[in-house]
């Protein structure tokens, strides 16, 4: 009687594990157990962590390297709710610190109060890439090439590389890191498409800046454009677009144009343009044969500024009045057509060498005077910009 326990007890056991060791997978197999796909799910995994090839290397060597010192920066301004009444509006960009010192550099629209000229009147934060928050003091601004330089205080800052940005090449490989749409810390990468002039934040031109096929979208703004070696080659600034958001068409302000105005806006808050002291008028092919005039290009000088540097230097105005259609015109007086050997056809070649300059450089005017050719040396003087 006990065998036959020992022995019912030991079959019950038996089967028990047979079932669970052996079954299972042969009954789905005749289609016994029903679920699934009727056969068993096999998945193919890699033995080893992937093997990042060197381009792969290099963006995330990038990426590591410069996040620390990309900022996220927030400007809130005090604007009228017609319900409401006046109620704070924030804005959202990016930034770069500069140095260990807290010096922050930005664009100028990204703390800009929307609804007057300045800055925003209500506050600027800056958010590391580590979360912490700081507030923000505005050093200087330079509204015309959309600039803005920030500080705040805060501990062991990492700031960028700046690289020099006077040759740089179509088809070059660029990234920009920044906070698009609030994102933070996003990269996305790209070649420059272009060098080219576009107009800044006042209408002046902005040359060589750099057009790149790296998404760029409301957000990155202010942020840094870097090189292959992560260094800062430019600063993002808009995009060319109908839907407000990247359709392949970014630019960056070179940052050879930020360098030439940092120690001024460190300094004074502002930037002191140095200026010819003239009142100038393009001149074409068609006006210099109606002139006669030695060449068919040029800028002709209408007016030398009482003190100014061309007064200073001997360069002459106008003497004879004229009408130009209803526009008033001076002529007589002497016509640019070279600054230290590059040609000027018009202004904005002349505010182009001045943006490479500043007051007190000395320069090279070629200047025709009459049928005459002279170049004279001009000492630049000052034209203050306000930004406020």
């Amino acid at each position: 009687m006990k065998l036959r326990r020992f022995l019912l007890v030991l079959l019950v056991v038996g089967g028990f594990w047979y079932v669970t060791a052996h079954l299972p997978g042969d009954l789905r197999s005749l289609g016994v157990l029903k679920g699934g796909s009727g056969s068993p799910l096999e998945l193919t995994e890699a033995h080893a962590a992937p093997e990042y090839d060197g381009e792969e290397m290099n963006n995330i060597s990038v990426y590591r390297r410069v996040l620390p010192s990309v900022v996220n920066i927030t400007s809130t301004s005090l604007v009228f709710n017609f319900f409401e009444g006046t109620v704070p509006s924030q804005g959202q960009g990016s930034g770069f610190i500069l140095d260990r010192a807290g010096h922050v550099l930005t664009n100028y629209h990204v703390i800009e109060n929307p609804n007057h000229d300045g800055v925003a009147d209500h506050g600027i934060e800056v958010q590391l890439s580590n979360k912490h928050r700081y507030p923000a003091q505005v050093v200087g601004t330079d509204k015309t090439h959309d600039l803005a330089l920030l500080q705040i205080n805060a501990p062991n800052l990492q700031p960028v590389t700046l690289a020099d940005s006077s040759n740089l090449q179509v088809g070059q490989k660029v990234y920009a890191i920044g906070n698009p749409f609030g994102l933070s810390g996003t990269m996305t990468s790209g070649i420059i498409s272009s060098i080219r002039s576009v107009r800044g934040g006042e209408g002046a031109p902005i040359e060589d800046a750099i057009q790149t096929d790296a998404a760029i979208n409301p957000g990155n703004s202010g942020g840094p454009l870097l090189n292959s070696h992560g260094e800062v080659i430019g600063i993002n600034t808009m995009i060319l677009s109908n839907a407000d958001q990247s359709a392949g068409i970014g630019f960056a302000i070179p940052i050879n144009t930020a360098k030439a105005v940092l120690a001024d806006l460190t300094k004074y808050g502002a930037v002191r343009r140095p200026s010819l002291g003239i009142v100038s008028f393009p001149i074409g092919p068609d006006l210099a044969e109606q002139m006669g005039l030695a060449a068919d290009y040029g800028v002709l000088i209408q007016k030398v500024i009482p003190g100014g540097a061309a007064e200073r230097a001997g360069l002459h105005g106008g003497n004879e009045q004229a009408y130009l259609g209803n526009e008033p015109i001076m002529l007589g007086g002497d016509l640019i057509i070279a600054i230290d050997g590059q040609q000027v056809t018009d202004p904005q070649d002349i505010s182009a060498i001045m943006d490479k300059h500043q007051a007190g450089d000395t320069v090279n005017v070629t200047v025709l005077r009459g049928r005459r050719q002279i170049t004279v040396r001009v000492t630049l003087g000052e034209a203050q910009v306000q930004n406020t």
